[in-house]
C-alpha cells in the first residue's frame, strides 16, 4: 500500500466512523485531527496516536511501537506518539477508545 492509499484507508475504514475527524499533509506524512486538535499523524505508512505521561504505560502494554525520526547525523528523536495493534484497527470500538485517549492527551497538552 503506498502513502496515498494508506492515508484513504486511515480515514475511510480506520477513522471514517469518528465525527470531526480531518487530515493536512505535514512533513511529508498527514497530522490527523478531531475538532480542530491534533492527536494522532500518519508517517511512513503507520498511523501514530498521541499520548502523554498519563496514556502512555497504556499504549506500551499494548505493544504499540514509538515513533521516532532521523535527525542529522543517524541521531533518532522519540516522540510521544504510538501506534496501536493491528487488531484494533479493524475494532471501531476500540479505535474509538484510542481516538479518545489521544484527543484527551493532546488536549491536556495544550494548557
Amino acid at each position: 500500500m503506498n502513502k496515498q492509499e494508506f492515508h484513504n484507508y486511515v480515514m475511510n475504514d480506520v477513522l471514517g466512523h469518528i465525527p470531526g475527524v480531518t487530515s493536512r499533509a505535514m512533513f511529508g506524512g498527514y497530522g490527523i485531527y478531531k475538532n480542530g486538535v491534533i492527536f494522532a499523524l500518519i508517517a511512513y505508512e503507520k498511523l501514530y496516536f498521541k499520548s502523554d505521561e498519563t496514556v502512555e504505560n497504556t499504549f506500551k502494554s499494548a505493544g504499540g511501537t514509538q515513533f521516532e525520526y532521523s535527525k542529522g547525523n543517524h541521531k533518532f528523536t522519540k516522540m510521544r506518539y504510538w501506534t496501536i495493534p493491528q487488531e484494533d484497527m479493524d475494532d471501531p470500538n476500540k479505535v474509538s477508545t484510542w481516538v479518545e485517549k489521544s484527543y484527551l492527551a493532546s488536549k491536556r497538552n495544550m494548557s
